[in-house]
């Protein structure tokens, strides 16, 4: 196949995880969660283990609730277990390399999902995180172009986090050097937790006298802590942005008090990964992988097999796509709308 890179045209590929898969009998593949209490980790298994059951193999998981030292453990244990393709949605991508460096050391192909690590013999599946920056940074400029603009950043041990901020860049950063947009308080969110998110917008619209007119939240779980933080002072309402498509922030949406989500049906996400492993499992070369690009956006400069998927703006206008695709019920979407309804809620 040709081989094609990052640098200078973005490649996202929509629907991949779609594609079929030679059965995989006898095929185990193994899940180290970062912490599977969020609400979208429980819709990319789902995805998933559909996958590899329709492939006949088996998928073994491990929560590592929000701890290194028991992601290393729960690796530890999958690698003695003998899995054949090791996943990981990293806590740390750093803390992560030793663990990685075992399972590879051992013969055992290793996926980063979603969360990179940064390693050249690691292949990375997950949302274009730079164009989910863009998404939330458009969906923010069209609707409030000028004014004084808050960064509630992911967790700043997720390298994602890290790109989703350079997408923001593109799009922000022309405005604020032109005068239009004043950044007046950006804070990182530890852990992406939704407390710590509100805590962090609490403080700072203490510190500005609550003179805010838009907020650049990383994910929908930090949204709701900004919207929350926000309506304890009267401003719920003003535009913010999130990612994820979660059932919370679409209704959000829905009712008015968040902006924009950068939608990743992370059923598609799960599907890639089993089909990505089972083509590893089956002696397929990291770089002859199907639709494998090079993902070069690194902090350390190093390309990387990857397969990236394209993510969806979602607003008020077009919340009929999540209804369509049955990633949330009507009821659930318009749950508390009573008035100024969208489209998708009439």
């Amino acid at each position: 196949m040709k081989r094609r890179t990052l640098m200078g045209a973005v490649a996202s590929i929509a629907m991949l995880g779609a594609l079929p898969v030679a059965a995989q009998d006898g095929l185990t593949v193994a899940m180290s969660w970062a912490n599977y209490q969020e609400e979208r980790w429980k819709i990319d298994e789902s995805g998933l283990r559909e996958a590899l059951d329709e492939m006949g193999a088996t998928l073994v998981t491990a929560d590592a609730q929000s701890s290194n030292s028991q992601q290393a453990a729960d690796i530890e244990g999958l690698i003695a277990r003998g899995v054949d393709v090791l996943a990981i949605v990293a806590w740390d991508s750093e803390a992560i390399l030793p663990s990685v460096q075992k399972a590879l050391a051992e013969g055992i192909p290793v996926i980063a999902y979603e969360r990179q690590i940064e390693h050249p013999d690691v292949f990375y599946v997950a949302f274009n995180p730079i164009e989910v920056g863009r998404i939330q940074a458009r969906g923010l400029v069209e609707v409030q172009p000028e004014g004084k603009y808050v960064l509630i950043k992911g967790s700043p041990t997720d390298q994602y986090a890290h790109y989703v901020l350079t997408g923001q860049k593109e799009i922000i950063d022309p405005l604020v050097a032109e005068g239009k947009i004043e950044i007046v308080g950006e804070q990182w969110t530890e852990g992406w937790v939704p407390d710590v998110a509100r805590k962090n917008m609490e403080n700072i619209l203490t510190a500005v006298s609550d003179d805010v007119d838009a907020v650049l939240a990383s994910n929908d779980g930090t949204a709701g802590g900004v919207v929350a933080a926000l309506a304890s002072v009267g401003l719920e309402g003003i535009p913010v942005s999130g990612q994820d498509g979660d059932i919370a922030a679409l209704n959000r949406i829905a009712r008015g008090s968040q902006t924009v989500t950068a939608w990743k049906d992370a059923r598609d996400l799960g599907r890639l990964a089993a089909r990505v492993a089972a083509e590893l499992a089956d002696g397929t070369a990291p770089a002859e992988v199907t639709d494998r690009v090079l993902w070069d956006q690194g902090p350390k400069g190093e390309a990387q097999n990857a397969v990236v998927l394209a993510p969806v703006a979602i607003t008020r206008d077009n919340l009929q796509v999540v209804v369509d695709a049955g990633w949330i019920s009507r009821e659930d979407l318009c749950a508390g709308v009573t008035e100024d309804a969208p489209d998708a809620c009439k």
